[in-house]
C-alpha cells in the first residue's frame, strides 16, 4: 500500500499523461526568437530519440490498482520503439526490493522509476542510484529525502478526501442534522491520515453534516465486508458514506446488500472499473468515486524516457522537467462517467 499517496489525473485529464504534453514550445510572437528553445534540448515528443533503458521496480500486484501500475509502465513504453522497460518481480518485502534496485543500478539503466513498497526504508538505495548517476522517478510512495529522487509523481490523497467530503457536502447542503460515516484504509499509513484530514476539512464548510462513525479496513475485499458490516450494525440510519478505496468498496457493497440498506449514498476512492460501472448503472447507493488514477505510472514512463534523453517538457518555461506532479482527485459521477471509465481499472 502506498505510503504517502496512492492513486486524479495529469493536470485533471483521463487518460492523459506525461506524454500528452510532451511536445515541442513554439514562441507566442513571431518576430520574436525564443532563446530557452534554441538553448535547451527539444521538448519530449512521440518521435523517436535517443535509445534507453529504463528500470522499473514496484511492490507486488496484490491490489487491482497496483496491478494497474504496472500495466500501465508496460503499454506506455510499448509506445516507444527506442525504450527498453527492465521491470523486477514486485515485492512487498523491502529487503527484496532493494536487491532488486541494486541489480539494476549495476545494469546500469539509464533511469530508474521506483515505486516503494515503504518509502522510508528504500530511501538509502534512492540515493545509491541517484549518486551512480541515474536519475530516479520516484512514484507514489515518497522517499524520505528529495535527494533520492529527481523526479516525484504521485497522487493527493488529501485531496481524495477534501473532493470526497465536498461532493457530500453538497449533495446533503440541504437537509438538516445530516449524519456521514467514513470507511477508511490502513490506519498505520499517511496516505489514510491524510484523506480522512481531508474529508473532515471538507465536512467543516457545513454546519449540518455530522461524521458520526468511522472504521479502518485494509484495502481488501473481505476487510471492507467485515467493517461495513459493522458500521451498518452500530448506525442503523445514516446520509452519506465515504470509503476510501473501491477494492474493499466491493466488499462494502455486498454488506449493504445483504443488510438491505440503502437510505444513504456513497463516495468510493481510487476508480475502479466496477465503481465506474455501478455508478453508470445507477442501480446502487454508489453515486461516486474520487480518482487516484494508476496512469501516473504512464507518466512516469514519459517522464523518465525525457529524462534519460536529455529534453524537457513542453508548454513550460523551465529548461527541465519539474520536481514534483502531483496528480488531481477528479469526482466521477454518473454525469461524467463515460469520460473516465477508459481509465478504471480491475
Amino acid at each position: 500500500m502506498p505510503e504517502t499517496s496512492r492513486r486524479g489525473l495529469l493536470f485533471g485529464t483521463a487518460a492523459v499523461s506525461a506524454g500528452a504534453f510532451l511536445t515541442a514550445c513554439t514562441s507566442n510572437s513571431p518576430k520574436e526568437k525564443d532563446t530557452a528553445a534554441q538553448s535547451n534540448a527539444p521538448a519530449a515528443d512521440d518521435k523517436p530519440g535517443k535509445p534507453i533503458t529504463i528500470g522499473f521496480a514496484g511492490p507486488q500486484a496484490d491490489h487491482g490498482w497496483l496491478n494497474a501500475i504496472n500495466e500501465n509502465a508496460r503499454s506506455r513504453a510499448k509506445k516507444y520503439s527506442e525504450v527498453t522497460l527492465e521491470t523486477t518481480e514486485g515485492s512487498n518485502d523491502t529487503a527484496a526490493q532493494i536487491g532488486q534496485v541494486k541489480t539494476l543500478i549495476n545494469k546500469k539503466v539509464d533511469v530508474l522509476i521506483i515505486l516503494p513498497a515503504d518509502g522510508k526504508a528504500l530511501t538509502q538505495v534512492g540515493l545509491e542510484a541517484m549518486r551512480a548517476g541515474i536519475p530516479v522517478v520516484n512514484l507514489d510512495r515518497v522517499f524520505a529525502s528529495p535527494q533520492a529522487y529527481r523526479c516525484y509523481v504521485g497522487g493527493d490523497s488529501y485531496g481524495m478526501g477534501l473532493n470526497a467530503g465536498t461532493y457530500i457536502g453538497e449533495q446533503l447542503k440541504g437537509k438538516s442534522n445530516a449524519k456521514v460515516v467514513e470507511l477508511a484504509g490502513i490506519d498505520s499509513l499517511e496516505l489514510t491520515k491524510q484523506r480522512s484530514q481531508g474529508f473532515a476539512d471538507a465536512l467543516k464548510n457545513y454546519s449540518n453534516i455530522e461524521l458520526v462513525a468511522r472504521q479502518a479496513a485494509d484495502f481488501t475485499v473481505e476487510s471492507g465486508q467485515a467493517k461495513m458490516s459493522q458500521l451498518l450494525q452500530a448506525q442503523k440510519k445514516f446520509d452519506a458514506l465515504w470509503n476510501h478505496d473501491d477494492d474493499q468498496g466491493v466488499g462494502a457493497l455486498r454488506a449493504i446488500q445483504q443488510a438491505g440498506r440503502d437510505e444513504f449514498l456513497m463516495v468510493g476512492g481510487a476508480g475502479a472499473k466496477s465503481a465506474m460501472d455501478a455508478i453508470k448503472a445507477d442501480n446502487s447507493v454508489l453515486k461516486a468515486t474520487v480518482l487516484y488514477p494508476p496512469t501516473m505510472a504512464a507518466s512516469a514512463v514519459d517522464l523518465a524516457r525525457a529524462l534519460g534523453q536529455g529534453k524537457g517538457v513542453a508548454g513550460l518555461s523551465e529548461l527541465e522537467i519539474p520536481t514534483n506532479l502531483t496528480l488531481y482527485s477528479a469526482v466521477v459521477t454518473k454525469d461524467n462517467v463515460d469520460q473516465y471509465l477508459p481509465t478504471g481499472f480491475n
